[in-house]
């Protein structure tokens, strides 16, 4: 990793928009410098001299497919005490909808990758992508049951049951059976 901090211009950002689209469609698994930047009008010498190197130019992809994720979640986040079952169903819409597969493709490569790479480029991907999710799971439970052992299983059952149907949606495409999954598993929630 690079000492320096990143180069901050507009330039920047805008190469890092045109690459995110790029991994969006691609992947980021195997990137390769030259096809990325010889795709998004740029060089791999000036990606290099903007981002610092490879892994610090895929740390800030992983952050602009976070970015999208967290606004996301402020979107669903309930203000004061919410109701779990309705968020899961929001965040399952959500998840289940056409256009956001690119994004969540991308967002199960760098989750698995930082699993198996804890010190790469995609260190602290996982772990900080379940605390965002619980985060906003925990915030949908009345206080009296966030704060307890019993909301702490209830909102990890939850999170484990919308990315398990996350991952069955993307190697399948059926969102009608992993909507009725999903589905069940919020009756069982209401009548819990």
């Amino acid at each position: 990793m690079s000492e320096t901090a990143p180069i901050v211009s507009p330039r920047r950002d805008e190469l890092l928009e045109r690459a995110y689209g790029y991994v969006l469609e691609h992947g980021v698994a195997g990137l390769s410098l030259r096809p990325l930047a010889a795709s998004i009008g740029s060089s791999p010498r000036v990606l290099l001299y903007l981002f610092g190197n490879k892994d610090e130019l895929v740390q800030a992809l992983l952050s602009r497919a976070r970015r999208d994720e967290i606004d996301l979640l402020d979107q669903i986040r309930p203000g004061g005490d919410g109701d779990l079952g309705t968020v899961a169903a929001q965040l399952w819409r959500w998840l289940a909808a056409e256009k956001h597969r690119p994004l969540l493709t991308l967002w199960v490569e760098g989750y698995a990758r930082s699993l198996v790479e804890p010190d790469g480029p995609w260190a602290g991907f996982a772990r900080a992508t379940v605390n965002d999710w619980l985060n906003v799971l925990a915030a949908a439970q009345p206080a009296r049951i966030r704060r307890s052992r019993a909301g702490e299983a209830e909102r990890t059952i939850v999170l484990a049951v919308l990315r398990g149907a996350l991952l069955d949606l993307l190697a399948t495409g059926d969102v009608t059976r992993t909507s009725r999954a999903i589905e069940k598993q919020l009756e069982l929630l209401r009548d819990g």
